[in-house]
């Protein structure tokens, strides 16, 4: 075992099971879990209180799961220099880890900050891959898939046991999860939002692999027979209450136990399928990020007019006067969630006819 602090820093993958930089932190010294709330990134206008209030539960649950492995968890608000240049004037030097996190061009501006002040103090930040996505000159477009497979299918890490947890510095351990209040979020309208954390998880992916799921294949288009038939699984996989290797390999597991031309066979096919485009099409914004705000052929720049702020309300607020688009929009409103499909009429919608 090696000596000193190792700060883990807790993104996008918020458990502590088959979690690469946590296993690895704990093999080097003693572990600060560390989590940041960023009230910049919360004033974004692709962030809303739906999403703080999942990922404040997510939170929540790795603060519990953490207590009950012996340690605590750090919850910061603030810029995430500052939190970290902090902690380095409190603990006199640390090792930070954490997995590699692709998010919009705010985050990514964040994380090359967060390097530069890293070099500047002499703080080593090793950064892991938790999604089938491959960062930098690695990549090879034609090999993607076989690497794909291989990180999938690489043993699922388990929590690792006897952390020796660090304990936490006096003057940043107060507060906890700040309240969307205080972050200025107004509630949106959510009714039925999923419910956050790993059990929650763990038992959507159960259910949907042992009996919602046979019919998926064929359920999966309807916003009505999705509703059930749909995974489910996007927030958890966002926000890491589950790895995508252990919903992979719970997958294939479950796809050994069924005939391979059955209903379950196909819809496993499927679902596999895409738990590929996942990665894939994060991997599309990890190798080119200015699809944020660029067309990806660039010869359609500057052909269309600006978007119409009164249509776009409309748009977002179900009521264009198209019943199939207000429906299917004032579902996603009410419940946080609709399928794949609908997501892409709506965003067709508003890309095509809305600009």
């Amino acid at each position: 075992m090696g000596t000193g602090v190792s700060v883990v820093w807790f993104k996008r993958d918020l458990r502590i099971a088959d979690h690469a930089a946590l296993t690895a932190a704990s093999a080097a010294g003693t572990v600060l879990p560390l989590v940041i709330v960023e009230p910049e990134y919360w004033s974004l206008p692709d962030v809303s209180h739906r999403q703080y209030a999942f990922l404040a539960g997510c939170i929540e649950d790795l603060a519990a799961a953490i207590v009950a492995a012996g340690g605590r968890l750090l919850v910061c608000v603030g810029p995430a220099v500052e939190v970290l240049e902090a902690l380095r004037r409190r603990l006199g030097g640390f090792a930070l880890w954490s997995h590699e996190e692709t998010g919009n061009r705010w985050t990514h501006a964040r994380d090359r900050a967060v390097r530069r002040w890293a070099r500047a103090q002499g703080v080593a930040w090793t950064e892991l891959r938790q999604f089938g996505v491959i960062r930098g000159p690695a990549l090879d477009r034609d090999r993607w898939a076989a690497h794909w497979d291989r990180m999938m299918a690489a043993p699922s890490l388990p929590q690792p046991r006897g952390i020796a947890w660090a304990a936490l510095p006096e003057g940043l351990a107060a507060g906890g999860v700040p309240a969307a209040a205080a972050l200025h979020l107004a509630p949106d309208g959510l009714r039925h939002g999923q419910a956050p954390g790993r059990a929650a998880a763990l038992e959507t992916l159960g259910s949907f692999l042992a009996s919602r799921g046979e019919d998926y294949t064929r359920a999966m288009s309807s916003p009505v027979s999705g509703e059930a038939a749909c995974s489910r699984l996007s927030p958890y996989l966002a926000y890491g209450c589950v790895s995508i290797r252990e919903a992979a390999q719970a997958a294939w597991r479950r796809q050994r136990e069924v005939p391979a031309a059955s209903r379950w066979g196909a819809a496993l096919r499927s679902f596999i399928a895409r738990l590929h485009w996942h990665c894939h099409f994060i991997q599309k914004l990890e190798a080119e990020p200015e699809a944020e705000w660029r067309p990806f052929a660039r010869i359609y720049e500057g052909m269309r007019p600006p978007a119409d702020p009164a249509r776009l309300a409309a748009w977002a607020e179900g009521r264009t006067g198209y019943p199939f688009i207000d429906a299917a929009m004032r579902y996603l409103a009410a419940q946080g969630w609709i399928n794949f499909r609908m997501r892409a009429m709506l965003m067709s919608f508003a890309s095509h006819d809305l600009f």
